[in-house]
């Protein structure tokens, strides 16, 4: 069976993989004919620059190829003789074995000035420029500044930085960029259904994961899962070839580190050493996971640029893990981690700092440290005076979270309310639900409200595990009644799954984009909001107090402690 980065190595600009923002400028060169004399083409291995160095050749040398246009035929006689290899005009050069000065001069100085036999242009790639030596790289100068005419040079290379800067000045230079995991994925799908080989696309995002953005790592790995043989190839079989995931196992610890369970945590890392696993790159993995995570908490837009690209399936579990954590849970996670990694070459039992980071982590109050000074509660200019009400606070309570149908109708038939007006002062149901519980707001940061009929508003989620976490009792309760506060009647959620909804650059939906988050209120309603835990008999803080201590880090203790064990401020 043929090498399948060989078999399927594009032969057209559209069959490139990603490198949009080179194809771009150079299509629009051959369009125009404007090609210039001499290009680099700097980047990673694997990811495509000798590829479309011979792509460029075919186009420019097309016999066929119509103004305006830039595609090759790859029907004509100089189209097949370069894909075939046997033009004489299209030269590839390895300066990794002809270093020296008099080699430059006799393989491209001297086949310069001869004119091309049968193509148009004669083009010169040169792979690995930069091993050429300086002697050679200044006898390559001046032909590189003015080469004859109808010549091309393009220089190819994985490390420009020790490329004179006098050569690189006289070329267009393209940086190429490393092809993401879900590019891979569409190129290696394609390459499946040629060879008529059934493989989920677990394997196939597993491949792409393991080539770390090098297309043609892909492909080589790809091929030995198929080398397996049959005509479908199962989770199993891919194990066998597949280098170990140490992603999985990271996503696994991560979870354990939220639900503080230091003893699962601690044989999940020996474990993994047992299998043989390097516990540095493990603990690297958990940290590059862990930053992901930290950087979708703080702004979704900039994780497809920053994070570690991991797949769709994993990319899911990644999204649930950021629903739960909060922001100061993360920074101690990797605070914890990245000092144990300090100290793993130090230590006489390479896993023991990590065992005390989870430790430390797992054992930590989420309220805060009991010993830390608890500041004074903030002084309220005008109490509300101690009303003597006979009805027990438990049953009032009771009935506001449990209205009967018949005070439900009546409630919804006096609502009035259109779609508009929630959507307007959207932004405000978010900066209040943000007060009481993070990670609740940022689960309504990426849903969509939709219609409203009899009082009841439809929120529409992307995912399933946010519309169930939205139709929990509890949070229902503190949703209704932040929508109260806002919008000054009853009104009451339904939650469903659309998977068609797209999110924007800021990860909420295109209506809520619209309604931009106002500056921090100065003071809030005091009408009083359920809390998360939602414990009967218990006084919520106001939303005065609450965003007071919310923005205030000293007094982040005092305000934990209230939400954990439902307590009051007193004055």
């Amino acid at each position: 069976m043929a090498i399948l980065y060989r078999k399927y190595r594009p032969g057209n600009w559209e069959e490139v993989v990603n490198q949009n923002h080179i194809k771009i400028t150079l299509t629009q060169e051959i369009a125009g004919n404007k090609t210039a004399h001499a290009y680099l083409f700097s980047g990673p291995r694997g990811v495509g620059k000798t590829t479309i160095a011979r792509v460029l050749a075919k186009s420019v040398n097309c016999e066929k190829l119509q103004s305006g246009k830039y595609e090759p035929c790859g029907k004509c006689a100089r189209c097949e003789e370069i894909l075939a290899g046997r033009s004489l005009d299209i030269i590839e050069i390895d300066a990794a074995s002809h270093t020296g000065v008099d080699n430059v001069r006799e393989n491209i100085i001297a086949a310069a000035r001869v004119a091309s036999s049968r193509a148009k242009y004669k083009v010169f790639i040169i792979d690995e420029i930069h091993m050429l030596s300086i002697s050679a790289f200044n006898a390559l100068l001046k032909t590189l500044e003015e080469p004859p005419q109808n010549v091309i040079f393009i220089l190819c290379t994985t490390e420009v930085h020790k490329i004179p800067a006098t050569i690189i000045s006289r070329c267009e230079r393209f940086d190429f960029k490393r092809i993401s995991v879900s590019d891979q994925v569409k190129k290696l799908s394609y390459i499946i259904r040629k060879e008529n080989i059934k493989i989920s696309k677990e394997i196939l995002e597993s491949v792409a994961r393991h080539s770390e953005g090098h297309m043609r790592d892909a492909e080589s790995l790809l091929g030995q899962i198929i080398a397996i043989g049959g005509k479908e190839i199962s989770l199993e079989e891919a194990d066998l070839v597949i280098p170990r995931s140490d992603i999985k196992e990271a996503i696994n610890l991560l979870k354990l580190l939220q639900k503080k369970d230091a003893g699962a945590a601690i044989e999940l890392v020996n474990k993994v050493i047992d299998e043989g696993v390097d516990l540095r790159r493990f603990v690297d993995d958990s940290i590059e996971l862990i930053r992901k995570v930290m950087i979708i908490k703080i702004n979704p837009s900039l994780a497809d640029k920053l994070g570690l690209e991991m797949g769709e399936s994993m990319e899911m579990e990644v999204n649930k893990i950021v629903a739960i954590l909060e922001l100061k849970q993360i920074l101690d996670f990797i605070e914890a981690l990245g000092e144990a990694r300090n100290k793993i070459n130090t230590s006489f039992i390479s896993q023991l700092p990590i065992e005390i980071a989870i430790a430390k982590v797992c054992s930590s109050v989420r309220a805060g440290s009991p010993a830390s000074p608890v500041p004074p509660p903030p002084l309220v200019s005008n109490p509300a005076p101690l009303v003597n009400n006979s009805t027990p606070p438990m049953a009032s309570q009771a009935r506001a979270a449990n209205p009967t149908p018949t005070s439900i109708s009546n409630q919804s038939s006096n609502v009035n309310i259109d779609s508009e007006t929630i959507i307007a002062k959207w932004h405000e149901v978010l900066a209040k639900v943000k007060q009481h519980n993070h990670s609740l707001s940022f689960i309504l940061r990426v849903c969509e409200p939709r219609d409203v009929n009899a009082g009841r508003i439809c929120l529409a989620f992307k995912y399933k595990f946010h519309k169930e976490r939205i139709s929990e009792n509890k949070i229902k309760i503190l949703v209704e009644g932040v929508l109260k506060d806002v919008y000054g009647q009853n009104l009451f959620i339904d939650a469903i799954v659309d998977e068609n909804i797209k999110t924007n650059g800021n990860g909420a939906s295109k209506t809520q984009a619209a309604a931009p988050l106002p500056p921090k209120p100065v003071s809030q309603p005091s009408t009083p909001v359920p809390q998360q835990d939602g414990q009967a008999g218990k006084q919520d803080v106001s939303a005065d107090s609450s965003y007071a201590k919310a923005a205030d880090d000293k007094n982040n203790a005092i305000d934990n402690l209230l939400k954990t064990f439902g307590g009051k401020v007193v004055k």
